[in-house]
């Protein structure tokens, strides 16, 4: 009960600011939008379909983290946190509180993103959903870094770590605009360590209709798992301080 009220107290937030998920859906499309246009003026595959669309996906969850940390560092500048620690509401409630009515807005945002490749000549298979089934992992990772930076940081903090530093991180190093193999040395090593770039070879794997390596998978869910702990140890921290 506690959990469910929290929750749509969630959900009417993310209503009353349409402006934030609207650039978060927006913006990658823009970028595929643009990529696909390009694909058609050149003569070699670069940015192909099937190849740009688990990248632009996992490029595009990362404003997920700054949407998430916005939110959360409100909530804490306005007090909300203090007045609701007079309350029977445990640690665990004000967590999954966040992290619940979001997932549907990560969902949302694939599936759009998905929805406008196949309109700009994507091929619609049975593996799509599987692909955006495949980077969810990435996507819990976004939101549970956004309930711990803005459990941890103020809106203007935020806005640096999770609006610049993060999206860059993702754009560079999720290998959604070049191949990161082409790069090789410490980049491909330290990218294919990270959840983002893995996140991209796995929905591409899947996509291809080949046989999906447990690797990346198993790093993805491996960060998102970790990133889930981190952000439940911050959210007790938080409702916990008297």
């Amino acid at each position: 009960m506690r959990i469910r009220i929290f929750g749509l107290r969630t959900a009417k937030e993310i209503l009353r600011d349409p402006m934030s998920l609207i650039f978060g859906l927006g913006f990658p499309l823009i970028l595929l939008g643009l990529l696909t246009l390009i694909q058609k003026n050149i003569p070699v595959s670069l940015f192909e379909a099937a190849h740009l669309t688990p990248g632009i996906t996992a490029f595009g969850l990362s404003f997920l983290c700054l949407f998430t940390a916005t939110l959360v560092a409100k909530d804490r500048s306005g007090s909300l946190i203090a007045r609701l620690r007079a309350t029977p509401m445990r640690s665990i409630d004000f967590f999954l509180g966040y992290l619940l009515p979001l997932l549907p807005v990560a969902l949302l945002q694939m599936g759009v993103t998905y929805l406008a490749a196949m309109l700009l000549g994507l091929e619609p298979t049975l593996h799509i959903l599987p692909a955006i089934l495949a980077q969810l992992p990435l996507a819990v990772f976004h939101l549970s870094c956004g309930i711990l930076c803005g459990c941890l940081m103020d809106e203007r903090q935020v806005g640096g770590i999770c609006g610049a530093l993060l999206t860059n991180l993702s754009a560079w190093l999720s290998g959604a605009w070049f191949d990161l193999k082409l790069v090789g040395g410490a980049l491909e090593r330290i990218a294919f360590l990270l959840p983002f770039a893995n996140a991209t070879e796995a929905g591409r794997e899947i996509l291809a209709g080949s046989t999906v390596s447990e690797k990346p998978l198993l790093i993805c869910c491996l960060w998102a798992f970790a990133m889930l702990i981190l952000a439940a140890i911050a959210c007790k921290r938080l409702t916990s301080v008297r």
